[in-house]
């Protein structure tokens, strides 16, 4: 299997020489962000950006805006980074509201500083967001950022009232979808084409292909959850189902294992229980046709490309991030 790591240093090897330098700039302008709001905070927001994974929202805002000359730099550093501290933000929130002790096998905020210093640390991740877009002037980018961290609370929102409802739709399961995780990948395209001073045309274009990658990327997600071993998604297998989340693989599952449907969820309440039932989820075939899913929809993405005049070198480094997203596998 090809890393997730290699992948991504593929999409930046094509994208072309500038971007690992604006990479660089990004990672710095984190750091110093994390760094400057006391030692208690900047030390969990500095440990939550650190080990924030593989960049992908930054990256998509620094495709998105492409070799475009015309491009204001320092407000593209900053919807760089403004992405990538919203995202670290709901993540240090969730693992609150999950009680979860392990985020990509490293401790959370939560467990080591308790439910105060992560909300905290979550609030000002979010605040900091917000305050890099209105130092960069950017009135379109701030209403972009503010309409995508509404949906992910609206998302967060619906999870819960979803939580150990088995008989979840599958439309009700995308919707969600798209709230809690496609938004963000959407406005990530948005602030780049902003940043490159694009039309509006292709501003909407961009930002219905990171909708769709975003999208495609939660269903793999919920995959890897089922399939995944904690040594490739960094949590126990089955993580979801404990938690009462209802994904795609166990919706599909239902429609096809007769025994699947008699299931009460909140019986699963053990890793062991949990793991019979990806088991069972896994010999249903409900992974494949969650898969199939994905590729779709990441096939549908590239295909909002198409009408867009773009870089090779950055048509290209977009439709990679599309495989990307849907080439994990466990």
């Amino acid at each position: 299997m090809t890393s997730a790591t290699a992948r991504v240093g593929a999409i930046v090897e094509v994208a072309g020489p500038e971007i690992p330098a604006l990479l660089a700039r990004v990672e710095q302008r984190l750091a110093q962000l994390a760094a400057g709001h006391g030692p208690v905070l900047a030390q969990h927001a500095g440990a939550t950006i650190a080990a924030g994974g593989k960049r992908l929202r930054p990256l998509l805002v620094l495709l998105a805006a492409g070799p475009a000359q015309e491009a204001d730099e320092d407000g593209l550093l900053a919807a760089a980074a403004a992405v990538e501290l919203v995202h670290s933000a709901t993540l240090v929130h969730d693992d609150v509201l999950d009680a979860a002790p392990l985020r990509r096998g490293v401790p959370t905020v939560w467990s080591q500083g308790g439910r105060e210093l992560a909300l905290a640390t979550g609030d000002l991740l979010f605040s900091r967001a917000f305050a890099e877009l209105a130092a960069a002037g950017s009135l379109a980018a701030v209403r972009a950022l503010s309409r995508a961290s509404s949906a992910l609370a609206e998302g967060e929102l619906a999870q819960r009232e979803d939580a150990w409802n088995a008989a979840v739709s599958v439309a009700r399961y995308l919707h969600r979808c798209e709230l809690k995780t496609a938004r963000l990948f959407e406005a990530a395209c948005e602030l780049g084409a902003l940043a490159a001073r694009r039309s509006e045309r292709d501003v909407t274009a961009l930002g219905a292909f990171g909708r769709r990658i975003g999208l495609a990327f939660q269903l793999l997600d919920d995959v890897l959850d089922i399939s995944g071993p904690q040594s490739v998604t960094g949590k126990h297998r089955g993580a979801d189902l404990l938690d009462g989340t209802v994904t795609l693989p166990l919706i599909l599952a239902r429609e096809r294992d007769a025994r699947l449907c008699a299931l009460e969820l909140r019986s699963i309440t053990a890793p062991d229980q949990a793991e019979a039932l990806c088991e069972a989820i896994a010999a249903s075939g409900a992974l494949d046709e969650a898969r199939s899913r994905a590729l779709a929809i990441a096939d549908e993405a590239k295909a909002e490309l198409r009408a867009l005049r773009l870089a090779d070198r950055q048509r290209t480094a977009l439709e990679l991030v599309a495989d990307s997203v849907v080439a994990r596998r466990a």
